[in-house]
């Protein structure tokens, strides 16, 4: 068992004013049964995040304040706090209290146990019938799609160990999907359970906009099968429309007596389906081209604004 050990937790927040000072009451009396650190980055947030923040920093050496110049996005934020993170083993927690922080200390058992990565996944969701089909449609989606499988009913309340934090911070990729990063390595891993409680106060930061592309992006980050898919999808066309030719020439050259007229049933339908097919194959394409196009740039992924206790 280890007993000298350096504890990080990585809270991205934003817009988050309403949680962040229940958070820490809810959150220190845990952690300071350990050397800790607990570093929140601040994703560019409109309200008084980042002033809470900063107020409990200068309480507290052991809360760091990273504040971005803008939005940059969920998995970004958490990134940054992987790249700063000194912790033996890192918790990644939301900021939104649906998330209990007690459960940290099975998770830190079952690391001492030697569990490299240590998910935390949800028995019950008190959230809509929308939201928890969404999730479970997804779930099978990706599954279906990737290469690497990702555990079901977990987000990215986890705990993983400093050597699959040093895999993440020397993956280039831009587009970050966390839960397949973290999956992909291979390393060992368990589960702990809980239930999911409702957001307590302010709104989702994730709507149906955000969640399908996350979701696109969870796909296209984790699968080349979309663009297999869309081949076998060509493919399929091009043999119906193959027969359609030979049909219509047999019945024209063979078939005199009947009465031949153009239908546009026909020729409408013909078209629908092979521009379906067509818009949905470029669709896919131009996904991959988009993100390899953004990786190119070479751009920062986030700007830093301000770091406190850092």
């Amino acid at each position: 068992m280890k007993k000298d050990f350096l504890l990080s937790v990585i809270i991205p927040a934003y817009n988050e004013q309403g949680n962040i000072s229940d958070l820490i009451d809810k959150l220190l009396p845990v952690v300071e049964k350990y050397s800790y650190e607990i570093i929140f980055v601040d994703d560019g947030s409109k309200d008084a995040t980042e002033e809470e923040i900063r107020k409990a920093a200068h309480e507290n050496k052991n809360i760091k304040l990273i504040a971005f110049t803008r939005n940059f996005g969920h998995q970004t934020a958490l990134t940054c706090g992987y790249s700063h993170a000194k912790g033996d083993c890192v918790v990644t927690i939301d900021a939104d209290l649906q998330d209990p922080p007690e459960l940290i200390h099975d998770m830190v058992k079952k690391w001492q146990e030697g569990f490299k990565i240590v998910y935390a996944k949800r028995q019950i969701r008190d959230e809509s019938f929308f939201k928890t089909m969404t999730a479970d449609l997804f779930y099978d989606l990706i599954n279906l799609l990737s290469q690497t499988p990702i555990p079901r009913n977990v987000g990215d309340y986890r705990l993983i160990d400093k050597e699959v934090v040093a895999l993440l911070n020397e993956m280039p990729e831009r587009f970050r999907f966390l839960r397949g990063m973290v999956a992909w390595g291979g390393f060992k891993s368990t589960f702990v359970n809980f239930d999911r409680k409702k957001r307590e106060s302010g709104q989702t930061h994730y709507p149906v906009s955000k969640m399908i592309g996350f979701a696109l992006n969870g796909i296209v980050s984790f699968s080349t099968r979309p663009l297999r898919i869309a081949t076998f999808i060509g493919i399929l066309a091009s043999i119906v429309g193959l027969v359609g030719i030979v049909y219509a020439i047999y019945r024209r050259l063979f078939l005199p007596s009947l009465y031949w007229v153009p239908g546009w049933t026909a020729t409408f339908v013909a078209i629908m389906f092979f521009g379906g097919v067509q818009l949905i194959t470029i669709g896919i394409i131009g996904e991959y081209i988009g993100k390899i196009y953004s990786e190119i740039q070479g751009r920062p992924q986030y700007l830093i604004k301000e770091k406190i206790n850092l």
